[in-house]
C-alpha cells in the first residue's frame, strides 16, 4: 500500500424517498428558524411549494434569480435580500446552479445551508465555489461555502429531462474519473469513485429509454452523490479546468460543457494514467477493447446527450482564446499541457469526433 493522505469532509447527508419533507426537521436541528429559499427562475412553483409547506414561521422569503455560473452581481442581490429579511440559513432547491449560489451566500455570510440536489451535478458535496464576474469564471476552495446538510429526495428527480439526466449524470461521471487521477488521489475516493461511475454507467441507459424508473433514478442520485464526494475531497485536473474555462468564459451550460469534453480530456490524459483508466473501463461497463474515453463517448452519444461543442453554442474561432484561459492558472494534471495538443482536442470536440 502506498503512502496516501485522506481528509473526509464533514456533512450531514439524508438519502431516501420523500425526504424533502425533513427540511423542516433539519432548520430547527440547525438551530434556525429564518430560512431563505433559493431557486432557478424554472423552479419557482418548487420554491413556493417548499416555501408553503414550511410556513412564514421557517420561511422568510424565495429568491429565484439563481442563474449558470453563479455571476457576481445576483450573488449580491441574494445576499442583500438575506440581510433585509434576516434570514439565519438557506435552503437551496434545484441544480448546480441553485447551489451555487447558496455557497456563493455562505462566502460572503457564513450563513448554514441545506441543498436539496433535483440534478446530478454534484456540488453540494463539495467545498469549492466558481462564480463569474465580467465574463470570467474564477474557482475557489473554502469550508465556509461546504453545505451542512443534503436532502437528497429521489423523487425530485423524476421529472428530470432526457437531456439533462443524461448531462448532469455525466457531469458527475467526471467527477469521479478526475478523482482516479488527481494529484490527491488516494484508496479511500478510488473505491467511491469506482462505485459512482458504475451506478451512473448502469442507470444512465435505463433511464433514457424508462425516465420514472425509480430504481434507475436511485442508483443515478447516490451515484452522483458518491462522484461528488470525489470531487470534493480531492483536486481537480485538466477537464474541469478546460470546462470552467469555456463555460464561464461563453456562457455555456455546465453539464453540456462537462459530457462534450470529458471523452477529449480523458483521451488526453490516457497514456499518463492506464491504472486509472482500467477502473474507468470496468465500470462503465463496456465491450472489451473499448477505450475509456470511447466508452464515455457512446455513453453520451448513444442516450440522446450532445457530443460536439459546436452544438452546444461554442464558435471555432474561439477554440484558441479557450486554450488561453485555460492555460493562465491550470489546475495539476498528469499529461504536460501543451497548447497545440489542448487545442487540437478542443477540435476534435467542437466537431464531436469519437476519440481515436
Amino acid at each position: 500500500m502506498q503512502p496516501f493522505v485522506y481528509n473526509a469532509l464533514p456533512a450531514r447527508v439524508i438519502f431516501g424517498h420523500g425526504t424533502i419533507s425533513q427540511v423542516s426537521t433539519e432548520i430547527h436541528n440547525l438551530g434556525c428558524s429564518k430560512a431563505l429559499i433559493l431557486t432557478s427562475p424554472g423552479q419557482i412553483k418548487a420554491g413556493q411549494t417548499l416555501q408553503a409547506s414550511l410556513g412564514p414561521e421557517l420561511a422568510v422569503g424565495l429568491f429565484s434569480k439563481a442563474i449558470l455560473h453563479t455571476p457576481v452581481d445576483v450573488t449580491e442581490e441574494a445576499v442583500q435580500l438575506a440581510q433585509t429579511l434576516a434570514a439565519d440559513c438557506v435552503v437551496a432547491l434545484g441544480g448546480g446552479s441553485t447551489i451555487g449560489l447558496g455557497k456563493a451566500i455562505a462566502l460572503r455570510t457564513d450563513l448554514p445551508q441545506i441543498v436539496i440536489p433535483t440534478t446530478y451535478a454534484g456540488s453540494e458535496a463539495t467545498a469549492v465555489l466558481g462564480q463569474t464576474q465580467d465574463g470570467i469564471k474564477t474557482t475557489q476552495k473554502s469550508m465556509k461555502v461546504l453545505p451542512e446538510v443534503i436532502i437528497y429526495d429521489v423523487d425530485l428527480t423524476l421529472g428530470l429531462s432526457l437531456r439533462t439526466t443524461i448531462t448532469s449524470g455525466i457531469n458527475a461521471i467526471a467527477h469521479a474519473v478526475e478523482a482516479l487521477y488527481a494529484a490527491e488521489a488516494n484508496p479511500i475516493t478510488d473505491l467511491l469513485a469506482e462505485q459512482g461511475i458504475e451506478r451512473l454507467a448502469r442507470a444512465l441507459p435505463i433511464l433514457s429509454k424508462d425516465p420514472q424508473n425509480k430504481d434507475a433514478r436511485s442508483d443515478a442520485l447516490y451515484g452522483a452523490w458518491a462522484c461528488s464526494v470525489c470531487a470534493g475531497t480531492v483536486g481537480f485536473a485538466l477537464h474541469h479546468k478546460l470546462c470552467h474555462a469555456i463555460g464561464g468564459t461563453f456562457n455555456l451550460s455546465h453539464a453540456d460543457t462537462h459530457t462534450v469534453l470529458l471523452p477529449h480530456t480523458v483521451a488526453y490524459n490516457a497514456p499518463f494514467t492506464n491504472p486509472a483508466m482500467v477502473k474507468v473501463v470496468r465500470n462503465l461497463g463496456i465491450p472489451e477493447g473499448v477505450s475509456a474515453a470511447r466508452g464515455i463517448y457512446d455513453l453520451a452519444k448513444n442516450n440522446g446527450a450532445p457530443y460536439a461543442l459546436k452544438d452546444i453554442g461554442m464558435k471555432e474561432e474561439d477554440l484558441e482564446r479557450a486554450v488561453d484561459v485555460a492555460l493562465k492558472n491550470p489546475y495539476p494534471n498528469p499529461a504536460p499541457l501543451e497548447r497545440e495538443k489542448m487545442l487540437a482536442l478542443l477540435r476534435d470536440a467542437y466537431e464531436g469526433r469519437r476519440p481515436a
